[in-house]
C-alpha cells in the first residue's frame, strides 16, 4: 500500500513537472518566403526579426520538417524559432505540425507578421483578431481552427498606388525604411523575450504604440 502511495505520488509530480516544462516552452514564428530574392522584401519581415535574433544570440537555423529551425534558451524558457519553408499561404501547416510536434501550448504560440494598416515600423502586439487579408495568418486560423493565437505585427505602410499591393509587400525596403530598421529590429527581439518572460499582456503594455 505505502509503495502504491509513493508510485503514484511519483507519477503524480512527475506529470505536474511535465506540465511546468511544458509553460516555459514558446514557439515564435516569422512569417516570409525563402529564397533570396524575398530576403529583403516587405512580406518577410517576419523572418528578418528572427535572423535578427539569431544573430545577436548566435543562433544557427536548421532545415528540418516544414521549416528552418533554431532554439533559444533564457532564464529557464525555451523559444522554437520557426521560418516555414511552406511559402506564405501555407504557413498553418508548419505551424500546426511544430506546436503538436514540440507539445507547445497555443497561448505559447506568437506569430510575426508584416501589417499593411500600420505605419512603417509601428508594432501592434494582440491575443486575436482577423487574418486581415494576409494569406499566412488565413492559412494559420484555418489550421488551427481558431483566430485566437497571439501574433505581433509589424506595420509595413500602405504607400502603394491602386492595384500595386502585391508588387509593394514583395518589393525592398526604401533606403529610409533600412536606415530605421535597425531599431526596430532591436526592439522586435527585446519583443520576443518579454513574451516568454513576462507574458502576452504585459508585453502589449510594454511595448505597443512604441
Amino acid at each position: 500500500m505505502i509503495w502504491q502511495f509513493v508510485l503514484k505520488l511519483f507519477k503524480k509530480q512527475n506529470h505536474k513537472e511535465e506540465e511546468q516544462d511544458i509553460m516555459k516552452k514558446f514557439l515564435i514564428v516569422g512569417l516570409g518566403n525563402l529564397g533570396a530574392e524575398y530576403a529583403e522584401t516587405r512580406h518577410n519581415i517576419g523572418f528578418k526579426v528572427l535572423d535578427e535574433l539569431a544573430k545577436q544570440e548566435n543562433l544557427n537555423f536548421e532545415t528540418q520538417k516544414l521549416g528552418d529551425i533554431a532554439t533559444y534558451k533564457l532564464k529557464g524558457r525555451s523559444f522554437i524559432l520557426l521560418k516555414p519553408n511552406t511559402y506564405m499561404n501555407l504557413s498553418g501547416k508548419a505551424v500546426l505540425y511544430w506546436l503538436t510536434k514540440e507539445k507547445i501550448s497555443l497561448e505559447n504560440l506568437l506569430v510575426i507578421t508584416d501589417d499593411l494598416n500600420l505605419p512603417f515600423g509601428s508594432i501592434r502586439v494582440k491575443t486575436k483578431g482577423s487574418d486581415g487579408g494576409h494569406n499566412g495568418l488565413k492559412d494559420i486560423q484555418v489550421k488551427l481552427n481558431t483566430n485566437k493565437y497571439n501574433r505581433f505585427r509589424f506595420g509595413i505602410s500602405d504607400a502603394f498606388t491602386k492595384g500595386r499591393q502585391v508588387d509593394y509587400v514583395l518589393g525592398e525596403w526604401t533606403q529610409e525604411e533600412n536606415s530605421l530598421l535597425k531599431e526596430r529590429l532591436d526592439q522586435s527581439v527585446k519583443i520576443i523575450k518579454s513574451f516568454g518572460l513576462a507574458g502576452i499582456n504585459n508585453t502589449m503594455n510594454t511595448f505597443n504604440g512604441k
